[in-house]
């Protein structure tokens, strides 16, 4: 493991990214990030999906309310998946570029998310200008959350990944090995993030100006929403939601 994932140039990988079934994520990781952010809530009327990937978060998003989503990504190839598969009138999908969100006015979003963004990005400067634009793009009262795997459960065997090798202890930002797997139960998609402890996420958010910091680490609680007797999500938590509030 060399290089990161190239997610902007790498076609295949986008592919199998989106073929990948996110069961773990739909049953525990993205309700936590919702009920965090109050989407569903009448205040919620536009919510910016910054990393939107394929589109799939974006469309739980309309699935479950009527607020309008900005869904942006970096990569042409997510995008071009998201708008073929997952095309819905309350979905504006936008291309991120240099980081910025310059379709996006100051104050104009009224809730943020970041799902698998920060281990996808190897800088830590990188990480505070996103945070900061995404600060910016928030308007006052607004909450951000950001949704990573959980850097204390690294090299866990889940039930549809492993993000890092057991028995490893990875540093600070240092490049750590991600196995999904695919359908038909093939060789699993293997990526390469990055690997940020909680306090790097507490001090990203608390840099950028966003208060009122919290960490949720949610189980699953109904062991038999997953395959196999005992699913390491029912006693290790997979997932790491940190959020924050724009005053």
């Amino acid at each position: 493991m060399t290089t990161s994932t190239h997610w902007h140039s790498t076609a295949s990988i986008a592919d199998g990214f989106d073929a990948y079934d996110d069961l773990p994520e739909r049953l525990i990781g993205y309700p936590t990030v919702f009920a965090a952010l109050g989407i569903g809530s009448p205040d919620v009327r536009t919510v910016l999906d910054y990393g939107c990937g394929p589109g799939k978060v974006a469309t739980r998003v309309t699935e479950i309310c009527e607020a309008d989503v900005v869904a942006a990504d970096v990569s042409p190839r997510m995008l071009e998946i998201a708008r073929t598969c997952r095309p819905h009138p309350r979905i504006d999908y936008r291309r991120i570029d240099s980081g910025k969100l310059t379709f996006l006015a100051d104050g104009s979003i009224d809730a943020a998310m970041s799902c698998y963004v920060f281990i996808n990005v190897g800088e830590l400067p990188l990480l505070h200008e996103i945070a900061a634009e995404i600060h910016r793009v928030l308007r006052p009262g607004a909450r951000y959350a950001v949704l990573d795997t959980n850097p204390d459960t690294t090299g866990v065997r889940f039930s549809t990944f492993r993000n890092g090798e057991p028995g490893r202890t990875y540093a600070c930002g240092e490049r750590r090995q991600v196995l999904l797997d695919q359908p038909g139960g093939g060789e699993p998609l293997e990526l390469v993030d990055h690997h940020w402890p909680r306090q790097t996420y507490l001090d990203v958010l608390g840099e950028a100006g966003f208060t009122d910091l919290t960490v949720e680490e949610p189980l699953l609680t109904d062991p038999s929403a997953l395959p196999g007797a005992a699913p390491a999500e029912t006693i290790h938590p997979p997932f790491l939601i940190v959020t924050g509030v724009k005053q």
